[in-house]
């Protein structure tokens, strides 16, 4: 997801990135700190406790929540477990293989975990059935349906939707069976927005949100999980590097990106 892709995007295409960069531009006509359009789909599956499609420009990811009981780890016996799995589907792009998941989906459902993990979004001490025995587990899982840049940010987003949207299902502790007809109510989940926003260099630029073109030339990328303006999780990515004052300015685009992304996504799961 980066510079080490060069040699796929054209030298010619590359070029004329860094050109339109140079004149505040970009190919699409957009500002470096805008995203393309956001659209949410929810409830796309009836097999979920929760699930949305999320497009971003031509980029689309679908999300589904699925709940189990398990028995809790031996650290947090009155928590519920959480666990982000991203499979990048061959039909998304070309570039993408058959075969055991690559570094690329392997990073993606790491950094969402951390952001949904680190913020606190999901309440585990409410999905303790019997201390010590037997918990809720969430699992998030994360396909790829068409790969146009940034599935990093989409796949945040969709995360975040589909745990809003999710419900837990009824739980017989008789039967210690779960009958997934019914449910007792919302997932638990703290008042707050946890997205994750990934600003990319190219050159002396930073722009959030890059096409597939875009990312291939980016030189560094930097992944902020953040809530309200409160930072959650942060990754780096690519061969590159930040100086502090552009560390400084990511921050300062990353809330402001927030401030979009919490208007356009919350707007569309009502």
């Amino acid at each position: 997801m980066g510079g080490e892709e060069i040699d796929i995007t054209t030298k010619v295409t590359a070029e004329r990135i860094k050109k339109y960069l140079e004149q505040g531009k970009r190919f699409d006509g957009r500002k470096t700190d805008e995203f393309r359009n956001i659209i949410v789909e929810p409830n796309v599956s009836n097999k979920a406790e929760g699930s949305v499609k999320v497009k971003v420009g031509k980029t689309e990811v679908i999300v589904g929540v699925k709940m189990e009981t398990a028995t809790p780890y031996p650290d947090s016996p009155n928590k519920g477990n959480l666990m982000v799995t991203a499979e990048f589907l061959p039909l998304s792009s070309s570039r993408i293989e058959l075969g055991p998941p690559k570094f690329d989906s392997i990073e993606t459902g790491r950094i969402i975990d951390r952001i949904i993990r680190e913020s606190k979004f999901i309440e585990l001490e409410k999905l303790c059935i019997k201390e010590g025995e037997k918990v809720w587990t969430v699992f998030i899982d994360i396909y790829t349906i068409n790969d146009d840049g940034n599935i990093l940010d989409a796949a945040g987003i969709g995360a975040v939707a589909a745990l809003k949207l999710a419900k837990v299902p009824k739980y017989d502790e008789e039967k210690e069976k779960v009958d997934y007809k019914e449910y007792t109510g919302k997932l638990p989940l703290k008042e707050m927005n946890p997205f994750t926003i990934t600003v990319h260099k190219i050159g002396k630029h930073l722009i959030v949100d890059p096409t597939r073109e875009e990312e291939d030339v980016s030189e560094a990328r930097i992944s902020v999980g953040s809530s309200e303006g409160i930072i959650h999780s942060l990754q780096k990515g690519n061969s590159g590097c930040f100086s502090a004052e552009e560390i400084k300015k990511c921050f300062e685009i990353v809330e402001k990106s927030w401030k979009e992304l919490f208007k356009k996504v919350n707007a569309q799961l009502k």
